[in-house]
Formats: structure tokens, sequence, C-alpha cells
């Protein structure tokens, strides 16, 4: 049975940073990108980030190059979302899923075939 697991959610102020883990167990974790999800205005997730199998070709939205940066470990099997510079309107439920294939079509492109339960992030003023 896989399972999906998110870590380190919580509470940081504006300008602050935080640190999302996700591990995948009961799947061949180098078969598959990884991504990271929050929901957006009109859609119950929206892309983050997306790694590819193998740890390569890093992609993310677009308002977030440069704050967030999408890691994974391969023999840890986990994979990580930093967050910089936090910003009020980051504030979400942050979701981690296993992509359908191997590479990354874009942050949202591909079909996610397990999801995590999610994670909350706080951020205040």
């Amino acid at each position: 049975q896989v399972q999906v697991v998110e870590h380190g959610g919580g509470s940081v102020q504006a300008g602050g940073s935080l640190t999302l883990s996700c591990t995948a167990s009961g799947l061949t974790f180098d078969n598959y990108a990884m991504g990271s999800f929050r929901p957006a205005p009109g859609k119950e997730r929206e892309g983050v980030s997306c790694i590819y199998w193998d740890g390569t070709r890093p992609v993310y939205a677009d308002s977030l190059k440069g704050r967030f940066t999408i890691s994974r470990d391969k023999r840890k099997k986990v994979q990580d979302l930093q967050m910089k510079n936090l910003k009020l309107e980051d504030a979400a439920t942050y979701y981690c899923g296993v992509v359908e294939y191997r590479y990354c079509s874009g942050p949202s492109a591909d079909p996610v075939r397990n999801w995590g339960q999610g994670t909350q992030v706080t951020v205040s003023s």
C-alpha cells in the first residue's frame, strides 16, 4: 500500500523560512517524479514545484522562483521543499504528490497518482 506523508508544516512570520519534507513508501521511489502542491483560487490544488525522478531539473511556478527550492534524496526516499522569504499569501495546506511519470512537464502539468494528507503552513505578519 502506497503511503505519502508530509512533515514540517507550522507557523512562521512573514520573511521567515520553512522546510517541508515528504516520504513515500510502498512504491519504487525512483520510478516517479515528485511534486508539491497547494490550493489556488478556483483550483483545488495547483503545482508549486516538481522534480524529476533522479533529482534533476526542478520546475517551479513562476511566482515562486527564487524563493522555493525542491530537492529529493534517493537513498532516504525523501522529497524536500525549502521555502524562504515566506509571504502572507504563501499560507496554505501543502500537499506532496507522487507524479505519474518520471519527468515533470511543469509544476502542475502531470497527473498525480498518490497524494499525501497535507501539512499546514501559516504565515503571520
